[in-house]
């Protein structure tokens, strides 16, 4: 990444520039990236490439929009090396009703003077802040309580308020180790992608999702869902709780939803 882009996407997630690369500038630009870019899919259903290099930048920087984990943990993954940090990349497997294949979750390990400390921004449900990689106690967190716990036969798993989410190897691996996995999110009837179709973003007291053309907000307490009433609405709310624009509305696919928790 050129200082341009390295500008452009602090901008684009409202963040200010690490004046090093420290802790608190990392859980700062977690933080803005959880809140600003959306977990996604629907590229998925709207026949676009989704790029496993550089290439994810356009998207999330200039057209600002989100993606899954393959998407936004990659542009941050970026992001965070132009600005100095030590980050490597992490594969794992996602609990559903079971345990899912191998690198199926692409996650990120960022050590920070000797502490190691787990990012993600691409499950939906992750941490808005860094997490300890190496503290097995609970972690209290706004998006509620999470646990890092040693699995056996190697590597980490991760818990949300006591439910399994989803093991890591920590042994590293690169961006291209994941394109036969895409390949498998992006065209298998069965990938949980193409039988789902989502927007989300967290809000402060809360959450917007928008599934197809239903609109649920949550805010404190309170949770509403409504049924947008054509296309034009539809765009309309990609707009406003989201802050892009499409030209054309991705369609629900026409199966058995797989139960993507957003």
């Amino acid at each position: 990444m050129d200082e341009t882009l390295v500008n452009d996407y602090l901008a684009r997630i409202g963040a200010a520039r690490p004046a090093r690369p420290d802790l608190a500038g990392l859980a700062h630009l977690q933080e803005r990236q959880v809140m600003t870019v959306p977990f996604e899919n629907l590229d998925y259903h709207l026949g676009e490439p989704i790029h496993l290099d550089e290439r994810v930048l356009e998207k999330i920087v200039h057209r600002r929009r989100g993606g899954g984990c393959y998407e936004t943990n990659p542009a941050l993954w970026f992001l965070l090396t132009a600005l100095g940090y030590d980050a490597v990349i992490l594969p794992g497997q996602v609990f559903r009703d079971r345990l899912g294949a191998p690198m199926c979750h692409l996650a990120l390990r960022v050590e920070v003077d000797g502490q190691r400390w787990l990012v993600d921004t691409g499950f939906g449900r992750n941490s808005r802040r860094p997490l300890r990689f190496d503290d097995r106690a609970p972690q209290q967190d706004p998006h509620g309580e999470y646990q890092i716990l040693d699995v056996p036969a190697g590597g980490v798993e991760l818990r949300l308020n006591g439910r399994p989410l989803y093991r890591l190897d920590d042994r590293p691996c690169r961006l291209e180790d994941f394109r036969p996995t895409l390949w498998w999110w992006r065209t298998c009837p069965d990938s949980p992608f193409m039988q789902d179709l989502f927007c989300s973003l967290p809000t402060e007291d809360g959450r917007v999702t928008l599934k197809g053309d239903q609109l649920t907000i949550v805010s404190g307490g309170d949770r509403s869902t409504v049924e947008l009433p054509d296309d034009s609405a539809v765009l309309a709310a990609y707009k406003k709780h989201f802050g892009f624009g499409l030209d054309v509305v991705p369609r629900k696919p026409d199966v058995r939803s797989a139960g993507i928790e957003v």
